[in-house]
């Protein structure tokens, strides 16, 4: 047995051996407390893991015993999968993937409702014609909402990993606005042509794209046909009663629903 090691993750302190947190010498832990990479020190000599402090209990749960143990009302199944991406103890991750899938199928009946709301708004900006001429010009720009509830809310999260919002230049994925578990609203614009690439950062305007096709969603109908892509992908149909046929055809409402 090996000297007891203090770890002071995300300021709460777990205590284990070196030949714990070195099992797997290839992930991040093993580079750590093998020399290959530095560690930090807190004010009392504990070693430092700038992570959070409560789920690392699973990790290392995990160092110990090889079997990925949680509770059955877990509800940081995200958070848990960001962790494990960070610590990249290989073997873990698969027990991560085999979870989630025998949680997906656990989950039996479900239901995705979808309403969606279009408006056309005027966006005034300025274009620069010369090094110090500028003009002002305006344009109609479509502003999309899609208010969207699930029961199922690993389909939810399997949405956010294929919708992106386009953002001051970067594409982050819409999973970090997923703050209830069963809603998530997603609100974004179509490009405009003529408008500067600056002008979305500072007016605060997102588009939204798919990944990993790389296709923005200009309009409903292609907003409708990715998700009906997704949703089909993961058991969803069509629910034939409900809405209303105009509706659906004219993209107001989307209801689809699963039985397994």
């Amino acid at each position: 047995m090996s000297e007891p090691i203090t770890l002071n993750v995300g300021g709460k302190l777990y205590t284990t051996s070196l030949s714990t947190l070195t099992s797997f010498p290839d992930s991040m832990l093993g580079a750590m407390f093998s020399g290959k990479i530095p560690t930090k020190k807190d004010s009392q000599g504990n070693c430092f893991i700038d992570r959070d402090g409560k789920i690392f209990r699973y990790i290392l749960n995990f160092l110990r015993t090889s079997h990925l143990d949680l509770p059955e009302d877990f509800q940081e199944m995200g958070l848990l999968r960001r962790e494990v991406d960070f610590y990249q103890i290989q073997p873990l991750i698969e027990a991560l993937q085999e979870k989630e899938v025998e949680l997906s199928k656990a989950e039996k009946n479900a239901m995705l409702n979808i309403t969606l709301d279009q408006k056309t708004q005027t966006v005034h900006f300025t274009v620069r014609e010369a090094p110090q001429i500028y003009s002002l010009s305006s344009s109609n720009m479509e502003v999309f909402s899609a208010h969207i509830f699930s029961t199922s809310c690993l389909f939810l999260k399997l949405l956010g990993s294929k919708l992106y919002y386009c953002f001051n230049g970067n594409l982050s994925s819409i999973s970090s606005y997923l703050q209830d578990p069963n809603h998530l609203t997603l609100d974004w614009v179509a490009s405009v042509e003529g408008l500067p690439e600056e002008e979305y950062t500072k007016q605060n305007l997102k588009r939204l794209w798919v990944v990993p096709d790389n296709k923005q969603i200009n309009t409903f109908q292609v907003f409708v046909e990715e998700v009906l892509k997704i949703a089909m992908s993961d058991g969803f149909c069509i629910d034939s009663s409900h809405p209303h046929t105009s509706d659906f055809m004219n993209n107001k409402i989307i209801r689809l629903i699963r039985y397994k």
